[in-house]
This record gives structure tokens, C-alpha cells and sequence, in this order.
């Protein structure tokens, strides 16, 4: 028993800082790998989200390292990080992808196995690759409209009709008011048509006479219809 704890909180086998540094910067290549491929294969993305993802691979490869075979450093590194409130929510299930991805190559890198982080690397970059949106079209992606229209104007006639040029459907969402009864607020969910731009739909709708605003922003393909 006396050697089962022993060897449970026992110190792991000294590493050399010129194998620490090794594969610490081995941990930095392979994660800005793993950001140029993000960078790639999304069309839309938060500007340091790939600063963020080296970041994450050099700090795992670094608590590997520090763990090593011991179960109480384990347990005591998920005791101190339960204490970090995270509260930036991942905007899209492919950006979590990632961020275990480079989770992944840390460890690997840490663990001084830099084969998995290779294979994987490639494994998953042809993947992503392979999945991503070609040619920047939008045709399917569903968007919520908003429009904000003078009192004397109605959302249907000409404005549904510039509306239906661009989208496969539309559903009215929300109707009200607006500037004490000044304007008219609409809110629509659309699907825009296969080769039709986003921004193409917007200014055509500002031309016409008595919008006052317009706002396009597009919804999660796992969001509810409503």
C-alpha cells in the first residue's frame, strides 16, 4: 500500500530544459499549424482566435510536461484551473473543434509524441479542408432580417419583392413599431439563394425609397427555427 502511494504522488522522471524547450517550441510550430489551418477553412473567424489556439497548444504541451506520471499533480491542476471562470462563449461548434485540436497537439508535443500530432495534423487539416465552403457561397445559410421602414411605407409590395430576389423563403418573425410610431419594425427569417451575396441583398434594400435600416445577421445552422 505504502508503495502505491508512493508511486501515486512520487516526482516523475527529471526532464532536461533542453528537452523542455524542444518541445515547447516544437508545441509552438505544430499550433501555428493548427491556426493557419482555422484561418483557411473559415470564412468567418475572431481576429485572435488563432493567437489563441498556439497559445493553448504551447501551455497543454507545458501542463503535460508538468503532470508527467504523477496522479496528485493531475488531480491538483484540475483543482487550481476549476478555480478560472471562462466566460467568452464559442460562437460556432467548429471553432470548439479546434480548440480540442490544438488541446490534442499540446499533448502530444508534451508528451514528446510528436508523430500524433503530425498524423494528425495532416488527418484533420484534409479535413477540414475538404469541408469547407467553396467559392464563398452563401446559398443555404440561414439569416434573421431586420428592416426598419418609414410609417407610411409596408414591409410587403416592393420591399418583398427586392427581398425574394435574394432568398429561397421568408417568414415573418416580429412586426412593431418603432420612434414613438415613426417607423415600422420587421423581422424576418430568410434563406438566401445559392450564389447570392449577403451584402447584395443589403444594399439593394437601402436603395429603395424610405428604409431607414437594415440588418443581416446569420443564424447557427444548430439554432432553433423558432
Amino acid at each position: 500500500m505504502a508503495e502505491l502511494l508512493t508511486s501515486a504522488v512520487g516526482a516523475s522522471a527529471a526532464i532536461s530544459p533542453a528537452s523542455v524547450l524542444g518541445r515547447l517550441v516544437v508545441a509552438v510550430l505544430l499550433g501555428a499549424v493548427v491556426a493557419w489551418i482555422y484561418r483557411k477553412t473559415r470564412a468567418e473567424h475572431v481576429a485572435t482566435f488563432p493567437a489563441t489556439l498556439v497559445l493553448l497548444a504551447v501551455l497543454i504541451a507545458m501542463v503535460t510536461q508538468v503532470i508527467g506520471d504523477s496522479v496528485a499533480r493531475a488531480f491538483s491542476l484540475v483543482g487550481a484551473l476549476s478555480i478560472v471562470r471562462f466566460r467568452t462563449v464559442v460562437r460556432d461548434t467548429q471553432d470548439t473543434a479546434f480548440v480540442i485540436f490544438a488541446v490534442v497537439v499540446g499533448m502530444a508535443c508534451g508528451a514528446s509524441d510528436p508523430r500524433v500530432a503530425l498524423i494528425g495534423i495532416v488527418v484533420v487539416g484534409v479535413a477540414a479542408f475538404a469541408m469547407k465552403p467553396r467559392g464563398g457561397d452563401h446559398g443555404g445559410q440561414q439569416y434573421t432580417l431586420e428592416l426598419r421602414v418609414s410609417s407610411g411605407q409596408v414591409l410587403d409590395g416592393e420591399i418583398a419583392a427586392v427581398i425574394d430576389t435574394f432568398v429561397t423563403g421568408r417568414r415573418l418573425l416580429t412586426i412593431g413599431t418603432a420612434r414613438q410610431g415613426i417607423a415600422l419594425d420587421g423581422t424576418y427569417s430568410v434563406q438566401l439563394r445559392a450564389g447570392q451575396r449577403p451584402e447584395d441583398l443589403v444594399r439593394a434594400l437601402n436603395r429603395l425609397e424610405g428604409i431607414q435600416n437594415v440588418t443581416l445577421a446569420a443564424r447557427p445552422v444548430d439554432e432553433p427555427q423558432g
